[in-house]
């Protein structure tokens, strides 16, 4: 219980100090942070929560990266699903939280609410296949990044700066794309606020994360053996 709390409380602020930047700070006129500024800050809950319960839980905040542990041989398979079902619930309790916040300044509109899409709905107007491209490869490389940084053969204390760098990398290289998921937490999350377009087109960002923490938990086991 003690690490299903953990998880719940890491994802929440994964999506309200993350996707809460996009929503409250990234257009701000003249003092807006961009997408730069964005690519911190989702960076910087996961730095943050990596040393404030890393010790508790192993700070995933994300089902692809529990999956991606789980074929990578370190987490155990019977704690997959109350792992994940901790990270939706502390995501959509995020995302209620910062509805909260951003529909008490006149003129609110949801519109997108940092949501995840493709087509019509990708910040720059890229394809499906660019979103399912685009999303494998970010979890991959985000994935080899954690279990790499987290081996114990890795140098001691530095996980957490380099995955919650590895993920503002990902963030600036992605967020034209898709707006960056690489966690199905974080896109269902949003996804229930955005409104029918983001969850018709939630699966994606469910399916794409997922593959690519396959792929990267089996290469990696591969990789590490002795």
């Amino acid at each position: 219980m003690k690490k299903l709390v953990a998880e719940f409380i890491g994802t929440f602020w994964l999506v309200l100090g993350g996707c809460g930047s996009a929503v409250l700070a990234a257009a701000y006129p003249e003092l807006g942070i961009g997408f730069v500024g964005v690519s911190l800050a989702f960076g910087l809950t996961v730095l943050t929560m990596a040393y404030a319960i890393g010790h508790i839980s192993g700070c995933h905040l994300n089902p692809a990266v529990s999956i991606g542990l789980w074929m990578g041989g370190r987490f155990d398979k019977k704690e997959l699903l109350p792992y994940i079902g901790s990270q939706v619930l502390g995501a959509i309790a995020g995302a209620g939280t910062l509805y909260l916040i951003a529909s008490g300044k006149p003129g609110f509109d949801a519109g997108g609410f940092a949501a995840n899409g493709y087509g019509d709905y990708s910040p720059d107007g890229y394809s499906m296949m660019s979103a399912l491209v685009t999303e494998i490869v970010m979890t991959f490389m985000f994935l080899i990044i954690i279990l790499g940084a987290t081996d114990e053969r890795a140098p001691k204390g530095f996980a957490g700066l380099a995955i919650g760098l590895g993920l503002t990398l990902i963030h600036l290289i992605s967020i034209p794309v898709t707006n960056t998921s690489v966690n199905p937490a974080r896109s269902t999350s949003q996804a229930i606020f955005a409104g029918d377009w983001a969850l018709g087109q939630l699966w994606l960002f469910w399916v794409a994360p997922i593959v690519g923490a396959i792929l990267a938990g089996i290469i990696y086991k591969f990789m590490a053996k002795d």
